[in-house]
C-alpha cells in the first residue's frame, strides 16, 4: 500500500540491529533518547531479508533506515533484494536511507546506485574490513587457538573500527550536512593480516602466529569445522577477490564526517584485550 500520510514520529529502523555495527548504532541512538526499532528474525515484528512479507510491518511509521545487509552485499542476488526493499521503504513513507556498503565490491556498488537513485535522502558508508572481525567473528576462534591461517599474504588493509562506523552512521542519521554524501571509511594506516595479528599478540601478551595458506586449504578447514557453505563461499570471495590489493589505500571518510581521526588498530586491540575479547 502506498503511503500518503504524514509521519508523526522520528523513528529509525536499524537493519542488522544485533550485528557488529547495527547494535552500536542502536546503543548510540538510544543514548540520545531517540526512537529506534531493531530489525532481526527474533524481533517483534520479525524481519527476514528472504521473506518480503516481513518488510511492510517492520517499516510501519519509520522515517529513517540504517541498511546493513546480511550476510553481505557482495553475494549474488543482493542487488535485487535491495532494490525491492528500497521500493517498499519508499512506498511506506521512509524519508532517509543510510546504506552500509563494502569497499571494492562491485555488487555492493550496484546497491549503492539503487539507494542513490531512490529519490530519498541518502548517505552511503563504504567501509573496509572491520577490526572487530578479529574479536567478534570467526577470526576470534583462530586468535584463541594461537594460529591465524588465512589465504592472504602481504596485502595490506586499512582496517576500520566498527565504533567509527557507528559514530558516522549516527551523525548521518541525526545531524544536518550528510545527505547525498558517500563516505569511504578506513583506519588511519595500512596493515597486513600478519601485522594485525602481531598487534593483537602484543595487546594480549600471547603468542599468536600468522600463516598464509592456500584457498583450497582454507576452504577445507572451514568445511571441517562445520562453517555453513554460503559463508564459506562469501569468505572465499572476499579473500580471493576483494583482498587483492584494491583496498590498499587510505581514505579520510571518518575525518570528513566526524572532524576527527579514525581509531587506530592498536587502540582497537588494546581496548578489546582489556575488555576480555580474547579470554576463553
Amino acid at each position: 500500500m502506498m503511503y500518503t500520510g504524514k509521519k508523526e514520529t522520528n523513528l529509525t529502523l536499524v537493519l542488522g540491529g544485533t550485528g557488529k555495527t547495527g547494535r552500536r548504532v542502536v546503543e548510540r541512538l538510544r543514548k540520545r533518547n531517540l526512537q529506534v526499532r531493531i530489525a532481526s528474525r527474533t524481533a517483534t515484528p520479525p524481519f527476514d531479508w528472504q521473506d518480503s512479507k516481513t518488510w511492510t510491518p517492520i517499516l510501519d511509521n519509520v522515517t529513517s533506515v540504517y541498511i546493513a545487509f546480511y550476510p553481505d552485499l557482495a553475494l549474488p542476488g543482493a542487488t535485487a533484494t535491495i532494490r525491492a526493499f528500497v521500493d517498499r521503504a519508499t512506498q511506506c513513507g521512509v524519508r532517509r536511507l543510510l546504506l552500509l556498503s563494502g569497499r571494492g565490491e562491485e555488487e555492493a556498488q550496484r546497491c549503492e546506485h539503487i539507494v542513490q537513485e531512490s529519490g530519498l535522502d541518502w548517505t552511503i558508508l563504504r567501509a573496509s574490513w572491520f577490526s572487530q572481525n578479529f574479536s567478534e567473528a570467526f577470526l576470534r576462534e583462530m586468535i584463541l587457538s594461537g594460529v591465524v591461517a588465512l589465504p592472504v599474504g602481504r596485502v595490506r588493509e586499512p582496517f576500520v573500527d566498527a565504533n567509527d562506523i557507528a559514530d558516522v552512521a549516527v551523525a548521518a542519521l541525526t545531524e544536518p550536512g550528510h545527505s547525498g554524501k558517500l563516505y569511504e571509511l578506513t583506519g588511519p594506516r595500512l596493515l597486513s593480516f600478519a601485522e594485525a595479528v602481531g598487534e593483537i599478540a602484543r595487546a594480549t601478551g600471547r603468542e599468536i602466529a600468522y600463516q598464509s595458506v592456500s584457498s583450497e586449504s582454507f576452504i577445507a578447514t572451514m568445511a571441517e569445522q562445520g562453517v555453513p557453505s554460503h559463508f564459506i563461499s562469501l569468505l572465499s570471495y572476499l579473500f580471493s577477490e576483494v583482498l587483492d590489493g584494491r583496498n590498499s589505500r587510505l581514505n579520510d571518510g571518518v575525518q570528513r564526517a566526524l572532524g576527527r581521526r579514525a581509531r587506530d588498530f592498536s587502540t582497537f586491540a588494546s581496548d578489546a584485550a582489556a575488555a576480555g575479547a580474547w579470554c576463553q
